[in-house]
């Protein structure tokens, strides 16, 4: 069957089609209508105590029992250059809410097809038994895997829902910036995630572009009425600037993007190395990439010139340096979160 990426109605639920539903299978995705999960390479690694997510040593998150998934599997805005996951299909840019899965449902079915992907580890004597155990019953829920969740008309809902459930201890949201009437939408709602993080590659109109190749017209300037919200949000807020060698890394760009986090001041800015993994290797080469120092010279000259952040934290490993915001100080470890690491 042809993967060219359609959506189908089955059911009157927005359905992925089979062909792309069995390459996702393939990749150890767990599918559920329009929703996907996965298990991530650190929450892999965690189980035999191989190390942790820099989310871990950041914030104080427990890898074995993040659940990272995503209430909006093949639907994105954007179709970014260096995205390693599988957006060669996403097609729709409209998820209807009378054709969406409501979100007890998204989560009920996306924890079976977690759970299935879990069982298949238990056959590993090298693999910690407790640890396998306690990630059955996740109490961090990262909504970020592909697609773009705010696309989801029924996220605000889904939020209060996982933060009713008895183990959660923190929710993180990452969003491309496209959708900022769902931003508005979850302030008001009371709805805002434990922690915010808008992706950030481009402090200029061109590389905007060229980075994230969007599809709406007004994508600059949705972007940009997100960014300005971040500084009013009653969450903890995060821009992660994802650096791609000869896309965003020259020096004459800093200044740019010192302004930038100036006016949004989040609490803290993740700068990173694009990552030459999944489906990015089809569009990037190895050599976009940077070394740990590279971003670690980037990062400390935005802080400078910025004047309100400072170093925090590094991951040498996942080629990534956080910055604290100084005027904005907030304790880094989410308290729910630390007694468990």
């Amino acid at each position: 069957m042809s993967c060219s990426g359609e959506i189908v109605q089955e059911n009157e639920l927005i359905q992925i089609k089979p062909g792309v539903l069995q390459q996702l299978k393939k990749a150890k995705y767990g599918v559920a209508d329009h929703s996907t999960v996965e298990l991530c390479h650190w929450t892999k690694k965690s189980f035999k105590n191989e190390g942790d997510c820099y989310k871990h040593k950041f914030y104080g998150i427990s890898t074995h029992r993040c659940m990272e998934f995503s209430p909006a599997g093949m639907h994105c805005e954007n179709r970014c250059v260096y995205c390693w996951r599988p957006m060669e299909f996403y097609d729709s840019l409209k998820m209807e809410p009378e054709k969406v899965a409501e979100p007890e449902d998204v989560l009920k079915k996306l924890m079976e097809e977690r759970r299935k992907l879990i069982m298949g580890h238990y056959g590993d004597s090298r693999k910690d038994k407790q640890k396998m155990d306690e990630s059955l019953l996740p109490s961090h829920y990262s909504i970020s895997l592909s697609g773009e969740p705010t696309m989801y008309p029924k996220l605000p809902a889904l939020i209060k829902y996982l933060k009713s459930l008895k183990l959660t201890k923190s929710i993180f949201l990452v969003t491309n910036g496209q959708e900022p009437d769902m931003i508005k939408r979850l302030a008001e709602e009371d709805a805002l995630p434990t922690q915010l993080y808008l992706s950030t590659n481009a402090a200029d109109y061109e590389s905007f572009m060229r980075i994230n190749r969007p599809r709406y017209q007004d994508s600059w300037e949705r972007w940009n009425t997100t960014l300005e919200m971040i500084k009013g949000l009653e969450t903890r807020t995060v821009l992660r600037i994802t650096l791609i060698r000869d896309y965003n890394t020259n020096e004459e760009m800093i200044p740019a993007f010192a302004s930038m986090i100036r006016r949004s001041s989040p609490h803290f800015i993740e700068v990173k190395s694009y990552m030459h993994i999944g489906r990015s290797t089809n569009r990037l080469e190895r050599e976009h990439m940077l070394e740990i120092d590279e971003v670690k010279h980037f990062a400390s000259e935005l802080a400078r010139q910025s004047k309100i952040f400072s170093f925090m934290d590094e991951s040498y490993i996942s080629r990534v340096v956080v910055l604290q915001n100084q005027d904005r100080f907030i304790d880094r470890w989410i308290p729910a979160c630390f007694e468990t690491t």
